[in-house]
Formats: structure tokens, C-alpha cells, sequence
């Protein structure tokens, strides 16, 4: 690489670590890269578990990146009516190679007009959420529609930031992260989506984030609505 390759990935309160440290240890695995942690503040923000994470720069010192990572979790829902984190995004996005994101995190992108007209993937329980950002619905594992590359929840980051990094250094340079990872996935159930879940299963995981899923959908309708 003739230079190095900037890539900001948003952390915020109630961000689903694993969709963030995923990306980040790809990311951080290509030589020269500069990768950033990137929040309103310089302060520790929690994520969904005990831990707390410490961006490293705040959206106002931000450089112009090649790579934006939107994570998700539940703390996106708040994102998507965030008049700060939604300029950031398209500021960005103007000047970006690849706009991307992890989980819902596609959904602050749709909230910032950045799915119009794409193809995009989430977490399959936030899958009818996209068509009100104008977005159409993949249930690809990573989903590329030009410049936009989204993945589905939480554990697809890692294949995410392998599709981004054979993008934009080729493939050998992702299939050498990829060995130096050790990533070589071999679940011990098969019960990683609605499709392979046993029933019993999946209608617990159903009812556990039903009200979730209606506040969610709520909040992007409003998300839509001021964005119109």
C-alpha cells in the first residue's frame, strides 16, 4: 500500500462489543493500517457486557477515512434519531471508500439516508426494519452493493472485515489474516439462524426480544419520518 488506510469504527453506549471487536481485529491485522475508536468524547463508554471500551478519537479530531464501521446492538436504537452521530456518518460517507457496518448497525446508516436504493444485511431480527430507510433486505452473511458493505448479527463482523480488507488489499492479504486469526469456524450447534434453530428455540429467542423489536421498529418509523 502506497499509504495507510484509515478505518473509524463508532463506539457508543450499549454497543454489542462483538460486533465492533470483530471488524477491529481484522482491521488491526493489516500492516500500516491506522485504526480508530471513534465517540463524542474521549470518556469510556459501556458496551452491553462489563466491559467498557475507550475511544481513541472524537468525531470532531476524526481524518477523512477510507473504511466507517457502524456496529450495532441496542444502544443503536438511540443512534438512529442522534443528530450528531447521523451528520458524522454522512460527512464521512461523502469521502469514504466503503461505508459498512456490523448487526444494527445498518439501521443508523439507513437513519442517516446512507441505504437508500442498496441492498444491505442486519441482524435477522431486524430484518423489517431496512425497508423504512428505503433499503432492500439481504440475508446474505455480508451483503456488497457498491461502496456500501453490510453484515448480518454480531459474529459476521469478523467476515465482514476479511470481505473489506480483500477489497481493498486483495484476497491473499485477507486469507493471511484470516490464518493469522485461526479462523476456521466449527460450531458446536447448528443453531446460529431462524433457519437452522430448532423450533423450541427460536420461539424462545422470539419472545425474549419481542417488545425490543416493536420499540425498535417504532424509533426507526420516527427515524424515517424526520429524515423525509
Amino acid at each position: 500500500m502506497s499509504r495507510s488506510l484509515k478505518f473509524g469504527l463508532i463506539v457508543f453506549p450499549r454497543i454489542t462489543q462483538l460486533d465492533m471487536t470483530g471488524p477491529l481485529q481484522v482491521f488491526s491485522s493489516l500492516p500500516g493500517a491506522e485504526v480508530h475508536l471513534l465517540w463524542k468524547s474521549l470518556e469510556p463508554v459501556a458496551s452491553d457486557t462489563v466491559l467498557s471500551i475507550t475511544p481513541t478519537l472524537t468525531f470532531a479530531d476524526c481524518p477523512q477515512l477510507d473504511v466507517i464501521c457502524m456496529p450495532g446492538g441496542y444502544g443503536t436504537d438511540a443512534l438512529m434519531a442522534d443528530d450528531e452521530v447521523l451528520d458524522f456518518l454522512r460527512r464521512q460517507a461523502a469521502g469514504a471508500s466503503f461505508i459498512t457496518s456490523v448487526c444494527t448497525g445498518s439501521l443508523v446508516l439507513g437513519a442517516a439516508g446512507l441505504l437508500k436504493g442498496y441492498r444491505a444485511a442486519t441482524h435477522w431480527s431486524a430484518k423489517e426494519v431496512l425497508p423504512v430507510f428505503g433499503a432492500d433486505v439481504s440475508s446474505e452473511r455480508v451483503c456488497i452493493d457498491r461502496n456500501r458493505i453490510t453484515g448480518g448479527g454480531i459474529t459476521a463482523g469478523i467476515d465482514l472485515g476479511l470481505t473489506v480488507v480483500a477489497e481493498l488489499a486483495g484476497r491473499e492479504a485477507a486469507e493471511t489474516i484470516q490464518l493469522r486469526l485461526e479462523y476456521n469456524p466449527a460450531p458446536p450447534f447448528n443453531a446460529g439462524s431462524p433457519d437452522t434453530a430448532p423450533p423450541a428455540v427460536l420461539a424462545v429467542m422470539e419472545e425474549r426480544i419481542k417488545t425490543a423489536r416493536q420499540t425498535r421498529m417504532a424509533l426507526a418509523r420516527e427515524a424515517a419520518a424526520r429524515m423525509a
